[in-house]
């Protein structure tokens, strides 16, 4: 599973990058995680508010840390 997270590294982009991986762990996924925090990479993902998480190359989530269990079910 290719996961990144798209932000600047703003408290928010902290926060979820920890919070998804945490929650892949405890599923005991395999996993890639990357942060991705160049202004045009993010912005080809048509992501306009960060942070933002991407699975497999689908946004998923943008604008906000979701919850632990909402995490754990969009890595499932």
């Amino acid at each position: 599973m290719e996961i990144k997270i798209l932000g600047t590294g703003c408290s928010k982009c902290q926060k979820l990058t920890e919070a998804t991986e945490l929650a892949a762990k405890e599923l005991g996924l395999s996993y890639n995680l990357e942060k991705v925090t160049d202004l045009e990479k993010i912005m080809s993902y048509s992501v306009m508010s960060t942070p933002a998480l991407v699975i497999d190359g689908v946004v998923k989530v943008t604008g906000r840390v979701p919850s632990h269990e909402d995490l754990k079910k969009l890595l499932s």
